[in-house]
């Protein structure tokens, strides 16, 4: 009997015993089964064996008329040919700016084959669509925000991917994640896991995760096979930038209620000799505060704590004195959630872009933006990721986390290449709270790119 492979469900079936480590027997079908990422090691060990088989898993007859409009650059062209020599499977590092797309772009047009694209949000699902169209010539599906239309290249926002593909697994042999720090998540590496697609891209300015799921990229999509930072490509393919701290202090009245609620937090650690290393101490504290009336205390007093520091009303003033400074740039104002946000906005009478902002008055701010109507603009974290934002010369960090993805992500909102320019971001940091600490965590791996 010739064995036949064929997908069911996320999975590649055989009407025949397989002996290789990663294929089970699957007692209620009585059929030997193996996960669909599995497949290009099961054809592998099929053929390295001599198994004759019949293959009958991929669905995925190749896109016509594809072309491609564009160039790439030196370093995009070295980074797809490093891909393409690790057996086209890997993950591709370069900062927000560094034109990852236009290399995924490349290798479907190189390969000539069927993808399926994931991406985090509607918007860049959208964005995604418009480049395919542009740049290869041919109408892109969507999956996503009420389109379900499948083609030869498919854009798919991660949460609907996930609910189809166990029907739609088959049917791409390319996989490509942007923002493929999402993919590692316990949810969404099920896509990875359910796709049969023997090739797989990644695209990422900052793969890494606080809470170190990342190292499953390696399994999901390969390892990092090409790696440059902002600091890397500025003056040539971005522009010069300089980071550069400000520091305030809190009043008296803000100061009193930080101690106040700060050493609630550090009086229970340490009666309980817990040492916060990483965040997953955070998460361990998080779980005991579901228990323990005395965790959810020391925890809530926590978050009072850090949002006292991140609002501090001196951050305005210094953000004014900012804006004077820089009067006449274009500056994008970060914070870490939407009151600071709409405090400024209101005091400043700046736009203010969150992640209720309708998406007509959303774009209407960014054409303004873009146009020079408005020189200002302030949002929480809705444009960190992916989004195409118009040209600034200007960042500000009113408030964050410790995330080294964030930062990058925000330094890379102001690093479009433009004649002339010089992209300056300014933290705007609370001395004697633990802003100073979380600033130093997400610059580490900038340090050398801001001497």
């Amino acid at each position: 009997m010739v064995l036949k492979l064929r997908y069911q469900g996320g999975t590649v079936v055989m009407n025949g015993r397989v002996d290789l480590p990663f294929v089970k027997f699957d007692e209620r079908s009585g059929n030997y089964r193996c996960l669909g990422i599995e497949y290009r090691d099961l054809k592998e060990g099929l053929e390295r064996s001599g198994t004759e088989y019949v293959d009958e898993v991929l669905d995925a007859s190749p896109p016509d008329a594809i072309h491609f409009h564009g160039a790439l650059r030196k370093y995009q062209g070295e980074a797809l040919e490093r891909w393409k020599s690790a057996g086209m499977r890997g993950v591709i590092v370069l900062p927000t700016g560094g034109g990852k797309t236009m290399i995924a772009l490349r290798a479907i047009y190189d390969l000539r084959e069927r993808a399926l694209i994931l991406v985090p949000t509607i918007d860049l699902m959208n964005q995604w669509t418009r480049n395919v169209n542009e740049v290869l010539g041919i109408k892109a599906g969507e999956l996503g925000g009420g389109s379900h239309e499948i083609q030869p290249v498919t854009v798919s926002t991660y949460d609907s991917a996930l609910s189809n593909i166990m029907y739609v697994g088959n049917r791409f042999s390319l996989l490509i994640a942007d923002e493929c720090h999402h993919l590692p998540a316990p949810s969404y590496s099920e896509i990875a896991l359910y796709s049969v697609a023997p090739h797989r891209m990644g695209l990422s300015a900052t793969p890494e995760r606080d809470d170190g799921l990342h190292r499953e990229l390696k399994n999901l999509l390969g390892p990092v096979v090409y790696r440059l930072s902002p600091g890397d490509l500025a003056g040539t393919y971005l522009s010069e930038f300089k980071l550069r701290r400000i520091t305030v202090d809190l009043n008296e009245d803000e100061l009193r209620e930080y101690n106040k609620n700060y050493g609630v937090y550090s009086s229970y650690l340490k009666s309980r000799g817990i040492i916060m290393r990483s965040p997953r101490s955070l998460l361990r504290l998080v779980m005991l505060s579901t228990r323990d009336p005395e965790a959810r205390r020391a925890l809530l007093a926590r978050n009072e704590a850090i949002r006292i520091s991140l609002n501090a009303r001196s951050k305005v003033d210094a953000l004014i004195t900012i804006l004077e400074e820089y009067r006449g740039k274009s500056v994008i104002v970060f914070t870490q959630n939407n009151e600071l946000v709409y405090r400024v906005s209101q005091m400043l009478l700046v736009p203010a872009i969150t992640h209720v902002t309708p998406k007509p008055e959303r774009e209407f701010i960014l054409k303004s933006f873009r146009e020079g109507r408005y020189r200002v603009i302030i949002t929480s974290k809705v444009l960190d990721e992916g989004i195409d934002v118009p040209d600034a010369s200007v960042g500000v960090i009113m408030s964050g986390t410790g995330s080294s993805r964030e930062f990058i992500q925000r330094l890379g909102r102001i690093l479009r290449k433009v004649s002339g320019k010089q992209a300056e971001l300014i933290e705007i940091v609370t001395r004697n709270t633990t802003e100073p600490r979380a600033s130093y965590r997400r610059k580490k791996s900038m340090m050398s790119d801001a001497d």
